[in-house]
């Protein structure tokens, strides 16, 4: 008797809508990009036809703000598509074909970073930089204790430390409220990025600007670099990973 196939495994809505997000470069189809209101917000249009994700959903933003920009960034591409120069697209689709069908997923990654936040683990050596850690971070500690009831413990070097339930609760407590897909994709990019869910949820908060806190979570690597320079290469990726999180902290504001 032949034996049945195995089941395909379950597939991962948002691990799918990652994928999608790889950047790629395909031949320019369209000539014009614009917006057209519809029913459920702001549909971008190439050629005067609604653009589809790569999971052939609607491309339907919540804000006209927000389809206008993305539009911008199919308007200025050239022959060919560069996906990587255009975030707000990749995080659109992300949004609609992976987060929306995994909200709780999402919001319990970016969670999952509370226990680790970047902001709690300190320099030993040398002064100076444990001084700039401390001007850096401890305004956003702060913060969160007063916002968001979450105090967390601070740690020397790289040992992990455990941070109080309360802490973790106080996290996913202020993660809760956050039901729209196009903002918790953004917010999951931002937390990634930075290595801080609650750098991330300040911005979100609007208590930190795109550039503030992309200069706090990266106070060490500025600090090795004021002492040693920086490569080429590195510059590079820095550069396109400031381009994800401010996209990401527009894609937010607008949603």
């Amino acid at each position: 008797m032949n034996e049945a196939p195995p089941a395909e495994p379950a597939r991962d809505p948002l691990r799918a809508a990652q994928a999608n997000m790889r950047p790629a470069r395909i031949k320019r189809f369209y000539r014009t990009a614009g917006v057209g209101e519809v029913e459920g917000g702001f549909a971008l249009l190439l050629d005067g036809r609604r653009a589809l994700t790569p999971a052939k959903k609607p491309l339907i933003l919540p804000s006209r703000a927000l389809a206008e920009a993305i539009a911008e960034e199919w308007a200025g591409q050239g022959e060919a598509l560069d996906l990587a120069a255009m975030p707000l697209t990749r995080l659109g689709h992300s949004a609609l074909d992976g987060v929306a069908a995994a909200l709780g997923a999402t919001r319990a990654d970016i969670a999952g970073y509370a226990g680790s936040d970047c902001l709690c683990y300190r320099a030993e050596a040398p002064a100076a930089l444990l001084a700039a850690e401390s001007e850096a971070f401890d305004p956003v500690l702060d913060w969160a204790e007063a916002a968001l009831g979450a105090k967390f413990r601070l740690a020397a070097g790289v040992v992990h430390v455990r941070q109080p339930a309360r802490a973790l609760a106080a996290v996913s407590a202020a993660l809760a409220s956050f039901e729209d897909p196009f903002a918790l994709a953004a917010l999951q990019v931002m937390t990634t990025l930075a290595g801080s869910v609650l750098i991330a949820l300040a911005v979100a908060r609007r208590r930190l600007s795109a550039e503030e806190a992309w200069r706090i979570a990266h106070v060490g690597e500025d600090f090795q670099i004021a002492q040693w320079g920086e490569d080429a290469e590195a510059k590079a990726r820095r550069a396109a990973r400031w381009r994800d999180f401010e996209a990401a902290a527009r894609m937010i504001a607008a949603a």
